[in-house]
């Protein structure tokens, strides 16, 4: 019997032996657990130092064992793992219990997992429930008992935890579910966030609210059975609503921006290293004056919109076959604020009031709110299922308000920087991210109309003309085409510079054919343009297409003496822990004299003085620009400059089709970009053009005394 005993003992040693070496033998060894490096999350902070964008596969913030605050610890453990600070690395009772129930009910659904053996599941092995998988979950559990404290093994845990959204990590999920920190987290949120690892999308506060409320009233009972908090907490924990705070999604500010951004980091570092290395980027982005950007853009679209009436054409979703519970709007990603503007699905209808939803929330229209369309009543334009879009102005109770207004399709762009630095300062690329990625700012070529015109007259003035020069604003020929104003009339001899302010056409054509089109050509390529522009004499009125960003770039070229800097994104950009890896120098170069610029700025000036801008002058400050419209109103166009800044601003609809008569660069652009630059030239009272001493000044007062005859 001894000897039997005996050789049972070794036959169980063996056996055992052998399984430790087939299933450790792939094991990652424990040294990499102490050089593990998480996916890091690529962070992009503004000219300021603000963060306002990430690129990241996971969403994490890593911190140490102290930025977790006492409650989420005791949380975490009471619930996942009563005996954390006692154990080596398994609960022995807990996997006894949990085989005997799968023993029983002949299945693997009761866990005896313990923080250790979840963070090494997490870390190193797959989710597969086999035999196998979990001795390689004992054997590496035990190995980072033995080589790391409870805390840094609390710490490892809590950095790398899914908790559902993309979220990874109690500092990212408390940013995310509450916009707080984890040492912040009150008894309610820190149960909340610790009952999540165990169902991060089934118990979700967002997809399920009603199970996410009793899965953290279950860790509060928890809390309370371990002693760690008392009765009267639990009771408060327990009626305390969820008290979500999500934060907006990443990117949401500047998403255009940060699109332009990432492109340009892809082609330096390659796209793993972008998502994964946690790298800090430094833009040229100024968060102020984006958000003045969006709201100009949102702004001037919808009083465009009003100024052409309601005209409905809404889409309904009952009519596409879709339920009303069932649909969901692409920008309701974005978390209801006032003065956001958003989509809204109606869902009753009555004489004078709509009820919509967005997401989650109810929205609640009274005839105030719709006045401007001139409905009386709302059963006279709306139905149950259309899709309408709001400006919120805030919330009644639980209810959201705002006003109703009309989104038909109408883009904007607007695109700012620095004329020093060429710095990006702001960039919007349309009217709503969600629904088109597509950027109108960088990306889309669009006729230019007048605003093609400074190209014409500083070749002309670089071969030799005047400002105060005579040319004929009368009906002329240049081979078979006839070009009209824009006005019907003539002027018959006027100033260059009267010509200019007033975007008379035919003396532009003029100009353009006396120094020669490819001249003119090459005049705007020199300003950076690097559209294909083909010779024909019609391009002196803008019947080229071009980039907003490119128009930008060239317009700087004027308030900065001749000197073209090519705007750009990124600062610099360094590892996560500060190492430098590039910084970007600005490209300059040479476009035009000095004087040439100095005599356009002049002509610019007068623009917003007493020309097709003149509305502009308003903002008492020194300003240059010029207006654009195309035929049949496709385009509207202003670009602008004061002394430290040139901001660009197009409007249009996608598909070409007319904005409607008169609807010009003037009346469409001109009032977005006065909206932005009242923001950007805050501060700077004092700023003047280069060499406006008032001697540049006389250039344009030759309007009322025609000094001489320009070629017909």
């Amino acid at each position: 019997m001894a000897l039997a005993f005996l050789a049972l003992l070794a036959i169980t040693f063996g056996s055992l032996s052998g399984l430790m070496i087939v299933y450790s033998v792939d094991l990652p060894q424990i040294q990499d657990l102490e050089r593990y490096q998480p996916i890091a999350t690529t962070d992009l902070y503004d000219i300021h130092g603000r963060q306002f964008g990430s690129f990241a596969l996971q969403r994490r913030i890593d911190v140490g064992y102290n930025d977790f605050s006492p409650l989420l610890r005791e949380a975490v453990i009471s619930i996942e793992d009563k005996n954390f600070e006692s154990h080596w690395g398994i609960n022995l009772f807990r996997v006894i219990g949990a085989a005997w129930h799968d023993l029983r009910s002949k299945s693997r659904s009761q866990g005896a997992s313990t923080l250790t053996m979840q963070l090494a599941r997490n870390l190193f092995l797959s989710d597969e429930r086999t035999f196998g998988r979990k001795l390689q979950e004992i054997f590496l559990s035990l190995q980072i008992e033995h080589h790391f404290t409870k805390q840094q093994i609390f710490t490892l845990y809590g950095n790398q935890i899914y908790l559902g959204h993309g979220v990874y990590g109690f500092e990212a999920g408390a940013e995310y579910y509450f916009s707080k920190h984890a040492n912040n987290l009150t008894l309610p949120e820190a149960a909340l966030l610790a009952g999540l690892p165990k169902g991060p999308s089934e118990f979700s506060p967002i997809l399920n609210p009603d199970r996410a409320f009793r899965r953290r009233n279950t860790v509060i009972d928890s809390m309370l059975e371990d002693g760690v908090i008392t009765a009267a907490q639990a009771e408060a924990a327990r009626t305390a609503p969820l008290g979500l705070h999500i934060e907006p999604p990443p990117n949401s500010i500047a998403p255009w921006f940060v699109e332009e951004v990432r492109r340009e980091l892809d082609r330096e570092y390659g796209s793993d290293r972008v998502h994964e290395a946690g790298l800090k980027v430094y833009t040229t982005l100024d968060l102020d004056l984006q958000e003045t950007a969006n709201s100009a853009v949102q702004d001037g679209l919808a009083a465009y919109e009003r100024r052409r009436g309601w005209r409905g054409q809404l889409l309904n979703v009952i009519a596409g076959g879709i339920g009303l519970e069932d649909f969901k709007h692409p920008d309701w990603t974005q978390p209801p604020a006032p003065g956001a503007y958003m989509h809204a699905l109606v869902m009753n209808v009555l004489p004078y009031q709509i009820t919509a939803r967005i997401g989650q929330r109810q929205l609640l229209l009274t005839p105030p709110d719709w006045v401007w369309t001139g409905f009386r009543t709302a059963d006279q334009f709306l139905h149950v299922g259309d899709i309408i879009y709001i400006q919120l102005t805030g919330q009644d109770g639980g209810l959201l308000r705002g006003h109703l207004e009309e989104d038909t399709g109408a883009e904007g762009s607007l695109f700012a920087m620095d004329n020093a630095t060429g710095d990006v300062l702001a960039l919007v690329g349309g009217r709503d991210f969600n629904l088109s990625q597509f950027d109108r700012a960088t990306q889309a070529e669009r006729q230019t109309g007048s605003s093609f015109k400074p190209y014409v007259y500083t070749a002309a003035i670089e071969a030799g003309a005047r400002p105060d020069e005579i040319v004929l604003d009368t009906p002329a020929t240049f081979g078979g085409w006839s070009p009209h104003d824009y006005e019907g009339n003539y002027l018959g001899p006027i100033t260059l510079t009267k010509a200019f302010a007033d975007s008379r056409n035919i003396p532009a054509v003029r100009l353009a054919d006396r120094v020669g089109i490819n001249r003119v050509i090459a005049t705007a390529h020199q300003f950076g343009i690097t559209s294909n522009i083909p010779p024909f004499l019609p391009i002196a009125l803008g019947s080229v297409e071009i980039t907003l960003e490119q128009q930008v770039g060239a317009y700087s070229v004027f308030p900065n003496d001749g000197i073209r800097i090519a705007p750009r994104f990124i600062r610099r950009v360094t590892t996560s822990d500060g190492m430098p890896l590039s910084e970007s120098v600005p490209e300059v170069s040479e476009a035009i004299s000095q004087k040439t610029a100095r005599t356009m700025i002049a002509m610019l000036k007068e623009v917003t003085r007493s020309g097709t801008a003149a509305t502009a002058s308003a903002l008492n400050h020194p300003l240059g620009g010029k207006t654009g419209t195309t035929s049949d109103f496709t385009d509207a166009w202003f670009i602008g400059f004061s002394p430290s800044i040139t901001c660009g601003v197009w409007t249009g609809y996608d598909n070409r089709q007319s904005l409607g008569d008169k609807e010009t660069g003037a009346r469409v652009a001109l009032p977005i970009w006065m909206d932005f630059m009242k923001a950007a030239i805050v501060g700077k009272p004092d700023e003047k053009f280069p060499g406006d001493t008032g001697q540049l000044i006389a250039a344009a007062k030759s309007m009322a005394k025609p000094a001489g005859l320009a070629h017909p």
